[in-house]
């Protein structure tokens, strides 16, 4: 091999290991960013309190990734699997977004208008509606506890893995299931005086043979501006996705007066 050879050999060397290098190093940039917007200074605190307090002991990958918040499974001292639901404090669109939610809603009528404000205004909202629909027996996730952006909440699922959706398993027994969606969306209106406002197949999870309404955060108070639109888009939701799979569906004004318990939408 001659001398020239020998270097040019040498020198593609290097440059693939600089290459190859660079790549790791980009990566890394990368997945640092990604865990900076989510667990930045603050958020790392109310990890660390949660832990201090023993309502959680580890936190391992995420479970559920979205433009607003990221959902990471964890477990408690005893063992039990949690959801970790972090919202990321830097999106404008998601205070866009949320502001008809919160404004009209009397639970939150002194809050300040600035995104971190209404973020951890928005993780409270979640949480206050969890703890209302449990009360009135509408399956959700149990809440724990909450604090500014970090709501944790009983893991709906086994080993880390998320119980699956309507939209990826449809039910078996489509009828009982419809049934029971009514049911919980007239506890929610008359007994927690609740809408849910975005009941859809991909909101519902099915688990040990039950619905499970989950993403309460938008729910609205029935006094709410906003309710009753909300409430005629969760019964067409229901109504379009049990249709198509042969149920037999209640018209959506008979069922309007069912879950209201009066008038005609």
């Amino acid at each position: 091999m001659s001398l020239r050879n020998h270097i040019e050999k040498k020198l593609q060397r290097e440059e693939k290991i600089y290459e190859t290098e660079q790549l790791m190093k980009e990566k890394r940039s990368e997945e640092y960013e990604v865990l900076e917007e989510v667990f930045d200074k603050s958020t790392l605190m109310i990890i660390y309190d949660f832990m201090n307090r023993g309502v959680l002991d580890r936190i391992y990958g995420v479970v559920k990734a979205g433009k607003e918040a990221r959902v990471y499974w964890g477990k408690d001292k005893a063992g039990k699997e949690l959801a970790i639901k972090i919202y990321l404090t830097v999106s404008a669109e998601f205070r866009k977004g949320m502001l008809k939610y919160i404004e009209g809603d009397y639970r939150f009528k002194n809050v300040k208008r600035d995104t971190r404000s209404l973020i951890f205004a928005w993780a409270q909202k979640e949480f206050s509606n969890l703890e209302q629909a449990m009360a009135a027996k509408v399956r959700v996730p149990k809440p724990i506890t909450v604090k500014n952006n970090v709501l944790l909440m009983e893991f709906v699922g086994k080993n880390g893995v998320s119980a699956p959706s309507l939209k990826e398993q449809p039910p078996k027994n489509p009828d009982r299931v419809y049934m029971t969606l009514i049911n919980y969306l007239k506890r929610l209106y008359q007994k927690a005086e609740l809408v849910h406002g975005d009941i859809s197949e991909y909101n519902i999870m099915m688990w040990r043979g039950k619905p499970v309404l989950f993403d309460m955060s938008q729910a609205v108070p029935i006094s709410h501006p906003l309710a009753d639109f909300m409430l005629n888009r969760d019964i067409h939701n229901l109504n379009r996705f049990f249709s198509r799979l042969g149920v037999n569906v209640i018209s959506a004004d008979e069922l309007y007066r069912m879950v209201t318990g009066y008038g005609s939408a």
